[in-house]
């Protein structure tokens, strides 16, 4: 499947968006106050669609900057139990990629920078000019792509570039320097460092290499590097906030609003409670990491 091109009504092809990114505007103020971010992640349709919503709001008005609304995805290769469990949730209570521009409105209206996390194949089958198009109107700022490298988005660059929206490809400790070259030429907004290889989840430790990665990273020429998978805790968070210019949070938010058993969602109230709560501590840690 393929979109024509977008043409202004004399059949001309669009050109090139020079509106600014809010993503970097973002982070622009928290270089100057010397704080990090905070990107939190929640797949839209979790619970359901409508307590999901409350869920962006909450987390927005409890600490988070920039949230990543997930798109749940039948195949996530990149996400570990917690996640799976709660798109899993979401798929069966009849998400549609059509209904997420909901979550993108509630972010922005709450005053968050609204992005979205999927995998290529759902984009690809809405059809690319379409969802930028639609993601644009909505107020959303960008789109992170775990499975779509640079070398194969020519059509997702050419539509971002039209839509003025942000790129966000992902690097891991095991990228090459010319692999991150590429990635940091080709971005916008920041760029997706994964602390280690492997599924998103809590960890109760985190390595040394994610700060070897951003130091790579930026030298690769990246302007805003942000760092995700396994943070859990805000004492984990302050500690990659120290020299990441965002942190990235999406196992330990989820994991508020599922039961022990890990497989079914809390009641709202319950749900909303212990994300506000959550979404504190880290809040608490990263914005404060290098006081």
């Amino acid at each position: 499947m393929t979109n024509a091109t977008a043409s202004t009504p004399s059949g001309q092809p669009l050109g090139i968006s020079h509106k600014p990114s809010p993503t970097e505007s973002m982070f622009e103020k928290f270089k100057a106050a010397d704080k990090p971010a905070f990107i939190g992640y929640l797949p839209y349709g979790f619970p359901d669609p409508e307590y999901s919503l409350k869920a962006f709001r909450t987390m927005v008005e409890h600490g988070v900057n920039a949230v990543e609304i997930g798109l749940p995805y039948s195949d996530p290769v990149m996400d570990g139990p917690v996640i799976q469990a709660a798109s899993q949730i979401a798929i069966d209570n009849g998400e549609k990629i059509a209904n997420v521009f909901k979550a993108v409105e509630t972010v922005a209206n709450a005053g968050g920078v609204p992005l979205v996390m999927s995998y290529w194949n759902l984009i690809f089958h809405y059809g690319v000019e379409r969802f930028a198009r639609d993601f644009e109107n909505a107020g959303g700022v960008g789109l992170i792509t775990p499975d779509l490298i640079p070398d194969e988005a020519g059509e997702w660059i050419e539509a971002s570039d039209r839509h003025a929206l942000d790129r966000i490809f992902l690097v891991s400790p095991d990228s090459t320097e010319d692999r991150l070259k590429i990635v940091a030429d080709n971005a916008r907004g920041f760029v997706y460092a994964a602390a280690r290889m492997g599924v998103t989840g809590e960890r109760s430790t985190i390595d040394a290499s994610p700060e070897e990665l951003v130091t790579r990273t930026r030298k690769a020429g990246a302007k805003n590097v942000c760092v995700g998978i396994g943070v859990s805790t805000a004492e984990q968070g302050a500690r990659v906030g120290s020299y990441a210019d965002g942190v990235i949070v999406g196992s330990a938010l989820v994991h508020t609003m599922l039961d022990e058993s890990g497989k079914h969602a809390v009641d709202e109230a319950a749900g909303l409670k212990a994300l506000a709560a959550k979404t504190e501590e880290l809040a608490e840690g990263i914005h404060n990491a290098r006081n």
